[in-house]
């Protein structure tokens, strides 16, 4: 397979590559050149971004999540539609989860791809000390191919001298010396980044960092490097399921964390997916299961909780039975009560028997092993799922006999309980890209479709 690619890696968080690769993105897109985003690792903000700057939906390559194999599948999926793919990295290059080396960092999935690498480097305190960094990473791993540097918030000096030196003492070409623009800016809140669904401003700003990307960077250079990435050894071959069950998708600026693998894995098994808003709609549609995904209810608690038509289809949903499974902020919209960052409470759909309460620092963070401790509508006793965790909640009330997962990994003791199970409910902090667990993909559809038979006759 001939694809030209580009991983864009940061030496750590906060060079800005997020902001220089939608940039990147948009200058591309301005020349009518089409381009595939991915972004690797579990992020969720990060693609919805890409695809208000390239105009196609961004997909994760997670090779911790999932296998060598599986990251090659998704690109190859995804790829062959574009000009160009371009692959935002996460954290620093080789960053990745405690213990395991280079595993599922922006290094490990350049290598699996075989994909060149550009280095963004923050340097506006940095002089020399720049090319030491830069070796550095040069050397670090063996088969990392690094071609090529962006120095981010520079001046002058930056481009009149270290530009020189590092391409004379290291022989990796620098792309562009990008100057600070204040101008330009990415609202944040305690997540990351302001999601695309909420910023307002998000299109003026790509269009902006676009336009900066265009005038400072050799993006004839970026091409070159990209199509010069040689042919890669893997290929993808749809097979589409017919249509067996419905699935309805919570999906708003309050529920807007989906892997779109995850969307696209349910769709190839049979499921035709149904869009709701907890926030707007009335009711959930006419469906054999729901999925509520994370996101951000606690910046919408009182219109969540004013919604009682929308509670009030849930509720009846969860009297009949109906498979429903909640991932994280799909989770806490599901309880008695949710106490926001001033400890007001606000009830929830109610159907879980416990609270939450948003707090000021981080409570969860990392990828985690979780093994079911009894069957659900995704997994049967002693199954193993690969997951990730982020949010800045605790919840209480849970008792260990509806605990869903004992999990390992991540931030916290290891074995400990998590989540919430009970009859053809599941729900818990716990992210899961399906395509990395098949078997729970496919359980929840063999869950749904014993829902649709029961109560509509149809198998």
């Amino acid at each position: 397979m001939n694809s030209p690619r580009i991983v864009i890696a940061g030496v750590h968080t906060g060079v800005g590559k997020t902001t220089l690769t939608l940039g990147i993105m948009a200058a591309l897109r301005k020349k009518l050149i089409s381009v595939q985003p991915f972004k690797v690792g579990p992020d969720y903000i990060d693609p919805g971004l890409h695809y208000y700057a390239a105009g196609v939906k961004s997909h994760n390559l997670d090779s911790w999540m999932g296998s060598e194999e599986l990251v090659k599948t998704v690109f190859a999926k995804n790829a062959s539609h574009a000009q160009i793919s371009i692959i935002e990295g996460v954290m620093g290059l080789y960053d990745t989860a405690k213990g395991q080396r280079i595993k599922g960092s922006t290094a490990h999935v350049a290598s699996i791809l075989n994909a060149p690498i550009i280095l963004v480097v923050n340097a506006r305190v940095m002089a020399q000390s720049c090319i030491a960094l830069v070796k550095g990473y040069m050397e670090y791993e063996p088969g990392v191919q690094i071609k090529g540097v962006i120095l981010n918030n520079t001046s002058a000096f930056h481009k009149e001298d270290l530009q020189k030196s590092l391409e004379e003492e290291l022989g990796v070409q620098v792309l562009g010396c990008i100057p600070e623009n204040k101008t330009i800016s990415m609202p944040e809140r305690h997540l990351g980044l302001l999601p695309a669904e909420e910023n307002g401003r998000l299109h003026s700003a790509i269009e902006a960092m676009g336009n900066l990307i265009e005038a400072e960077l050799d993006i004839d250079s970026l091409l070159r490097l990209a199509q010069n990435a040689p042919p890669l050894n893997t290929y993808w071959q749809e097979t589409i399921h017919d249509k067996s069950v419905t699935i309805g998708v919570a999906r708003d600026e309050a529920f807007s964390f989906y892997y779109q693998d995850s969307l696209d894995y349910l769709q190839e098994l049979g499921a035709d997916l149904k869009f709701f808003s907890p926030l707007r709609d009335n009711s959930i549609p006419s469906v054999d299961g729901l999925y509520l995904g994370g996101g951000f209810p606690e910046m919408f608690l009182e219109q969540l909780s004013n919604n009682r038509p929308m509670i009030d289809s849930i509720r009846s949903a969860r009297m009949q039975s109906m498979p429903i499974f909640a991932e994280c902020g799909g989770f806490m919209y599901l309880t008695e009560k949710i106490r926001d960052f001033s400890d007001t409470a606000w009830p929830g759909v109610g159907i879980i028997p416990a609270e939450v309460k948003m707090t000021h620092s981080l409570a969860a963070l990392g990828y985690v092993e979780a093994t079911a401790m009894q069957d659900s509508i995704i997994a049967g006793r002693g199954d193993i799922l690969r997951g990730h965790e982020f949010h800045y909640s605790q919840l209480t009330g849970i008792g260990a006999e509806e605990t869903a997962y004992c999990l390992q990994g991540g931030k916290g003791g290891d074995f400990r309980g998590e989540g919430y199970i009970q009859g053809n409910l599941l729900a818990s902090y716990v992210h899961l890209h399906l395509r990395s667990n098949p078997r729970a993909a496919h359980n929840f559809i063999n869950s749904c479709k014993k829902y649709r038979t029961a109560t509509k006759g149809i198998a």
